[in-house]
């Protein structure tokens, strides 16, 4: 590293780091350095400490952040996938992902990460309006096609007592059922989004 006038931060990380090169401490000092424009050790630092903590959420942020600005697109994406899955709500590494994804023309797979940006912050104008272009793109170039429905089948006509004499009481069991299916999913979503936040 050169003797330049870098921030205070990047030598108490690195002085942090080299006492301990197995605490996630990588991850900060691969930030600071690709902030202060050294982009190529904050890739190969973040890289040493990802063969030590492979699964680490912030190391993979930080080493796609700095392939990103080295238009390293292809890389960012593969860095990525996982974060995703795992931390959907990660709103760092979707946009990476998104706009790394945009930058190969791989136009589905940007537009679901800005469909995935939008849904945790439905109130950006920006995120849709992206999704927006992007949803028009597809369906011009064929990523996405309209449904179609069925064709049409012939119409059965059956005698009127055959709906008056549905019983209610299969009615109410079948919808019973439909509600207490959407309660349960509605549980179990609100509990992935208490863990994510916890």
């Amino acid at each position: 590293m050169e003797n330049k006038n870098f921030s205070p931060l990047i030598y108490d990380y690195l002085k942090k780091y080299q006492e301990d090169p197995t605490s996630r401490i990588f991850a900060p000092l691969a930030e600071a350095y690709r902030k202060a424009g050294l982009i190529d050790e904050a890739i190969e630092i973040a890289q040493e400490g990802l063969r030590v903590h492979p699964n680490f959420v912030g190391g993979r942020v930080a080493l796609a952040r700095a392939l990103f600005e080295k238009r390293r697109y292809d890389e960012v994406v593969d860095s990525l996938g996982s974060v995703v899955r795992e931390v959907p709500d990660n709103l760092v590494a979707q946009r990476l992902l998104a706009e790394s994804c945009l930058m190969l023309g791989r136009i589905g797979e940007a537009l679901s990460a800005y469909k995935m940006l939008l849904y945790f912050n439905p109130s950006d104008p920006e995120t849709a309006r992206v999704v927006a272009e992007l949803e028009a793109q597809a369906y011009e170039d064929g990523v996405l096609v309209l449904r179609k429905d069925p064709s049409p089948q012939k119409m059965q006509i059956r005698p009127a007592r055959d709906a008056i004499s549905r019983d209610d009481r299969v009615l109410k069991t079948q919808t019973f059922e439909r509600i207490e299916l959407l309660q349960s999913l509605l549980v179990q979503i609100e509990r992935y989004r208490q863990q994510v936040r916890g």
